[in-house]
């Protein structure tokens, strides 16, 4: 991928203190494609003003991106040990198999097959390593992931860091071979004033934003509150609470309401309305991604990769989606969502909506699991 690197804004959450897809197999020989969920004009508009498509491209895009999306999950089950993930290029699904004697059955399933030499599952734990050695990172070694396209595990680092960057994953005892590194300036600091949907206090200092509404609340970035803080409208109307925050490591929370508020299953496009929640399946790498925030307000863009580690000045988070969707100080804890389906809230990230930029969100579908929450969808 292109990155343009620019000086981290922050993680774009909390206090202002701180300154801060029943899954269907799409299209082969014999399958009738899954049909794409409904999705909001407001979803299309802003695609196709800020990836440069006519709407009716947008549209079929996004349907090519839903099949895609359902094919490389089920490859990722049906391929099992050799499957070496999956991603979009120009976009045609692609996954990687380290078994070409099982390349054939992705093929027939409409993928394009490359070889590799080492699985996702080999991937996942080289980043699982350093994460585990991550208090022994080096200044400005902030950066890790894992980059399906290149089946490597990219690790960024300024140019004057890179042999303690190379120093660092050795020790953590990951392979050589499985690394590829990357010069950049990019330092992740968390960003304040945060909203994404709707905006709301905490303690009735800190701003941030409602990221998905789940039954009896919502989830947002964990970084926006500790567990127990009041939250309130910004006008000062009581909400709730935050019934479970963690943060750093991971970086979210859920905030339970008060009786008499209406939850919707909805995001704010900032434009007077409103883009429905349909579900919460994980798009593909390379698929379109749009963001909802109170400063910048709706802006799209596509997953660049998933389980990427960053380290904040706060402390590290793992496992977040790497986009190139721009963001600001005060669009952290709001949503990011695929078409219809919600895919994550706002964490942190670089740059700005002026010269383009680097946002990193944490995956709704671990809020959910981990606190047993049920979407809201409309």
């Amino acid at each position: 991928m292109t990155r343009k690197r620019t000086a981290v804004t922050a993680l774009l959450g909390a206090a202002s203190v701180l300154g801060l897809m029943a899954t269907t197999l799409p299209a082969s020989a014999t399958t009738r494609p899954a049909p794409a969920p409904a999705v909001s004009d407001d979803v299309v508009h802003a695609m196709s003003r800020d990836l440069g498509l006519t709407t009716t491209a947008v549209r079929a895009r996004l349907a090519a991106e839903h099949q895609a999306s359902l094919t490389g999950e089920r490859l990722r089950t049906d391929l099992g040990d050799v499957f070496g993930g999956s991603w979009l290029d120009n976009g045609r699904l692609v996954v990687g198999v380290t078994d070409q004697a099982r390349a054939d059955q992705a093929r027939a399933a409409g993928a394009e097959v490359r070889a590799v030499s080492r699985t996702l599952a080999q991937l996942d734990g080289a980043v699982a390593r350093l994460d585990a050695a991550k208090g022994k990172a080096p200044a400005g070694v902030s950066v890790w992931y894992v980059d399906p396209t290149t089946n490597a595990v990219v690790v960024q680092a300024p140019a004057n860091s890179m042999t303690k960057a190379r120093s660092f994953v050795k020790a953590a005892g990951v392979a050589a071979e499985a690394v590829r590194y990357e010069v950049t300036n990019e330092s992740p600091r968390l960003l304040a004033d945060i909203v994404g949907g709707n905006a709301y206090m905490i303690n009735s200092s800190g701003r941030c934003s409602v990221g998905f509404a789940v039954q009896g609340g919502f989830v947002t970035a964990g970084h926006c509150g500790k567990t127990g803080a009041r939250v309130t409208t910004r006008e000062g109307a009581a909400l709730g609470s935050f019934h479970g925050s963690t943060f750093p490591g991971d970086d979210l929370a859920v905030v339970k309401v008060d009786g008499g508020h209406n939850l919707q299953g909805a995001v704010n496009n900032y434009k007077g309305g409103v883009v429905r929640v349909a579900g919460s399946t994980p798009a593909t790498v390379g698929a379109s991604i749009c963001r909802s925030g109170s400063t910048t307000g709706w802006h799209c863009g596509t997953i660049r990769s998933y389980n990427a580690t960053v380290t904040y000045p706060q402390g590290s988070v793992t496992g977040l989606i790497q986009t190139n969707v721009c963001a600001e100080p005060g669009d952290s804890g709001g949503s990011a969502i695929s078409g219809s389906q919600a895919q994550g809230v706002t964490s942190g990230g670089s740059g700005n909506c002026s010269s383009g930029g680097t946002t990193y969100f944490q995956p709704v579908n671990e809020i959910l699991q981990r606190y047993g929450a049920q979407l809201i969808t409309s």
